[in-house]
């Protein structure tokens, strides 16, 4: 496809933008849902954070079993109904989670809903990369990487208020509804992105991972750029209610801002990385900003100050900016034959640090307190800085 396909090819290419980012919102909803149910846990019924944390990260833990053969389906089958059927499955599980009895079954519904959820992670990406030429690329899967922070930002709005209201189950409703909906729009309006010719695949694709180490770079650099990510998005809403004694509603719409923000901001950053021509040079700069804005919350955080939640607020928009460029980076060099894994080891790679960050996270706060826990949040993005490679994805094959 380029830059002046004809109007229906057109037309398709920003419909299943649309629809993948509507997919891996809905996902996003139930996938982030447990993080938001900690206020209620922790000072209703009496978790710990190490154990609301547990419970929290069961759907990224699920989604951490299936990512790569979700991918590898949709190398195989197309996209269209791996994410439907994803979908579907996912609203299936919600269905589960809020009929649960007790907390072991609970954590059950939640780590099969990720399972499943993750089907949207390797094949929205994947059909995106796969509709935009590469100089439309940044600023279309910056569209497509608002799916996480917008899905926040309506977990974050809605959930604790009906928890608070309803219990969870109540609260489970929202990702429900919106998972069966869009599993069913999926289903009519995604279209497939055209597939290499047959002559074109007689001979066997390279593996993009033995040519040279720049995937096995970039998924180092995004687990690492994980951490703080999902610690604030895990923890930062009952760090505003239980330290700066902010109300939970108020909390949430504050988190709610600071993931919209964050979503506006990664088609910022995609535009920004077609407009330099690089992926890799503006992931440097998130990699330097993220340490940055984690020291700075954890000296905010230490005074007390409710001025701390603007820092949040700053701090979740700069930690989420890094996604889309790591992941149109990956697709590019991985090329059509091996996108839908190399995406699936991708995110793998990342929710498998996520899953760690509840519990580890939660049980260091426990320990130290907030404030030196997002210290060492910092150390992270420290890390990843000189891991950034300094080549980019010129020689994709996409």
């Amino acid at each position: 496809m380029t830059a002046t396909a004809p109007f229906p090819q057109a037309t398709r290419a920003w419909t299943a933008l649309g629809l993948g980012v509507a997919a891996q919102t809905s996902g996003t909803v139930f996938v982030s849902a447990p993080a938001f149910l900690i206020p209620l846990l922790h000072t209703e019924r009496g978790m710990t954070l190490a154990q609301a944390g547990l419970l929290a990260a069961a759907p990224t833990m699920g989604m951490v079993l299936t990512l790569v053969l979700w991918g590898a389906l949709a190398d195989r089958v197309g996209e269209k109904w791996v994410i439907a059927g994803g979908l579907a499955l996912t609203a299936l599980a919600t269905i589960g989670a809020m009929a649960a009895q007790g907390y072991v079954a609970l954590g059950l519904f939640f780590l099969l809903g990720g399972m499943a959820s993750a089907s949207t992670n390797s094949a929205s990406g994947r059909v995106v990369v796969g509709w935009f030429p590469k100089d439309r690329r940044g600023l279309a899967m910056g569209i497509r990487q608002m799916s996480q922070p917008l899905g926040v930002t309506v977990a974050a709005l809605t959930v604790p208020a009906l928890a608070g209201s309803g219990g969870i189950g109540v609260a489970l409703i929202v990702p429900l509804v919106l998972t069966g909906l869009l599993a069913i729009a999926c289903a009519l309006g995604i279209v497939n992105p055209p597939r290499p010719t047959p002559a074109a695949t007689l001979t066997a694709p390279r593996n993009p991972y033995r040519s040279s180490g720049f995937l096995w770079r970039i998924h180092a650099v995004s687990i690492l750029l994980v951490v703080p990510q999902f610690t604030l998005s895990t923890f930062g809403l009952v760090w505003l209610v239980t330290e700066l004694h902010f109300p939970a509603l108020t909390a949430g719409v504050v988190v709610g801002i600071a993931q919209f923000v964050g979503a506006v901001g990664r088609i910022g950053v995609g535009v920004l990385s077609d407009r330099v021509g690089s992926r890799v040079r503006p992931l440097r700069w998130v990699a330097v900003s993220a340490s940055a804005v984690m020291l700075l919350l954890a000296a905010f955080g230490a005074s007390g100050w409710q001025a701390g939640a603007i820092v949040l607020v700053i701090a979740m928009t700069v930690t989420v900016a890094d996604n889309g460029l790591a992941f149109t980076s990956v697709a590019e060099m991985a090329g059509p034959a091996w996108a839908g894994r190399a995406l699936g080891v991708q995110n793998t790679g990342q929710f498998l640090a996520a899953s760690a960050v509840g519990p580890l996270l939660g049980t260091l706060i426990g320990i130290v307190g907030y404030q030196l826990a997002f210290a060492a949040a910092a150390v992270c993005p420290a890390l990843a800085i000189p891991l950034v490679p300094r080549v980019t994805a010129e020689q994709d094959h996409l």
